[in-house]
């Protein structure tokens, strides 16, 4: 299971945001349905996602999409995918 936290940003201000959680692991192949996904319980347009969309999540964590990365029209400046980070619980037994 992972998260990614997903926020609109207007003049480096948080319009919207929600951490969308996954069931299964990260698969970079899948990386279109997440944003699908994110973007749609955002109620936001889907952005094109570029090669560099993909490699820049799978090698920092994060991932921006700026105005010119949507075909139709948004309200906000950057969407900003970032993974959040599994906490890995340990067994006391």
């Amino acid at each position: 299971m992972f998260s990614i936290w997903a926020k609109t940003q207007t003049d480096e201000k948080i319009k919207k945001n929600e951490i969308i959680d996954f069931e299964d692991k990260f698969v970079k192949s899948n990386f279109f349905d997440y944003v699908s996904k994110i973007c749609n319980d955002l109620d936001i347009p889907t952005p094109v996602i570029l090669k560099k969309h993909i490699n820049h999540f799978t090698s920092f964590n994060i991932a921006t999409f700026n105005k010119d990365d949507f075909i139709e029209y948004i309200d906000f400046d950057k969407l900003i995918l970032e993974s959040c980070k599994e906490e890995k619980k340990e067994n006391n037994q």
